[in-house]
């Protein structure tokens, strides 16, 4: 038998949220009585000239275009970044995977701030690399005197930020960034949420640096999560070596004419975030008024909420689903000690979850 790497037989597995019909068959609902709260999906979906895209798809038998130009085209319109340094992704999780595997030697350390998006140290898991935790502030801010530190120590090659971060919400200031700028090291600046903070992206800056990598994706904007697309703009000196190691056809063509069509209709994603922040403000002033839960506030579409030592968290979660078909994120790890995070849905379902919580 054939012995597997030891970094891998000890990798800790991720835990990904479930779709619609395993959580229906759970609780013995049907899928159009679930409540899905637990992704910071986009509960919109589609635009309908996405749809419509996907309608009249005319070369799902001929292998995709590998260099994804006219999606590059597009994406090159909508953020203003030039193409030539704009790359496309099977979701920003595959261009996570694809910045480390190109830059990293087993043993190369990150530098990872959590909490925060699990899927860096679990890439860096899968890469055998070391990952330096610098834990974020009570407030979930950096703690930029331990980056400055562990930065000289350990001489990480990437450092992952997350703005707004995942799971609550915050943004990274500036002048922050631009400290973090001054590093001899990749700063990897996740934007998977950007679109519902109200400030500008940094994607834009992207050329004026050799160590700046801007992540966004069409998973949450333009609620295209089952198709898989996001992108990534990076310097200019490492997109050679990016085109050379991944997926030949990493795009498919359905999640290629579907973000460009999404692209083609500004006005419907334009309504959509604004739909969902005013949801999502209403949906803190619903769960500001339960005093067992203590929302915290957020940038992005979603809330974490600090659940009162009274309540039992971990059976709130499973109260929800199981009694009312509600999905929330439960956590229980360091700095979200007893947190739940709750999606902002259409209004009628946080109607329901509000009226479930009370």
């Amino acid at each position: 038998m054939i012995t597997l790497p030891a970094h891998i037989t000890s990798l800790p597995p991720y835990t990904p949220i479930e779709p619609f019909d395993v959580l229906s068959e759970r609780v013995g609902r049907a899928p159009d009585q679930i409540i899905k709260l637990d992704a910071n999906e986009n509960p919109y979906g589609m635009s309908p000239r996405a749809r419509e895209a996907l309608a009249s798809l005319a070369y799902g038998h001929i292998y995709p275009d590998p260099e994804s130009r006219a999606l590059r085209a597009a994406l090159s319109r909508f953020t203003g970044a030039p193409a030539e340094n704009l790359l496309p992704g099977s979701g920003a999780d595959e261009l996570i995977d694809l910045i480390m595997r190109v830059t990293l030697s087993p043993g190369d350390a990150i530098l990872n701030c959590p909490p925060t998006f699990g899927m860096y140290a679990f890439d860096a898991d899968l890469n055998n690399a070391r990952v330096i935790n610098i834990p974020r502030k009570a407030d979930f801010s950096l703690d930029m005197d331990g980056i400055l530190e562990a930065a000289g120590k350990f001489s990480p090659k990437l450092i992952f930020v997350t703005s707004p971060n995942n799971p609550d919400g915050s943004l990274l200031p500036p002048p922050v960034l631009q400290k973090l700028l001054t590093l001899p090291t990749l700063i990897v600046l996740d934007e998977a949420y950007i679109e519902f903070s109200g400030v500008p992206s940094q994607i834009t800056n992207v050329p004026n640096y050799q160590n700046l990598i801007v992540l966004r994706t069409f998973s949450k904007l333009a609620g295209l999560a089952g198709l898989r697309v996001g992108y990534g703009a990076f310097p200019t000196w490492l997109m050679s070596t990016l085109w050379k190691a991944k997926q030949p056809y990493n795009i498919n063509v359905a999640a290629s004419a579907a973000a460009i069509a999404s692209l083609d209709d500004p006005e419907y994603l334009d309504w959509t975030v604004k739909t969902l922040v005013a949801e999502r403000n209403r949906l803190f002033d619903g769960l500001s008024r339960l005093p067992w839960l203590s929302p915290y506030p957020s940038s992005a579409n979603f809330l974490l909420c600090r659940v009162a030592p009274e309540v039992d968290a971990a059976q709130l979660k499973a109260d929800l689903a199981q009694n009312h078909g509600i999905f929330i994120r439960y956590f229980n790890k360091p700095g979200l000690t007893d947190c739940i995070r709750i999606s902002v849905g259409k209004p009628e379902q946080t109607d329901a979850l509000l009226k479930a919580l009370s």
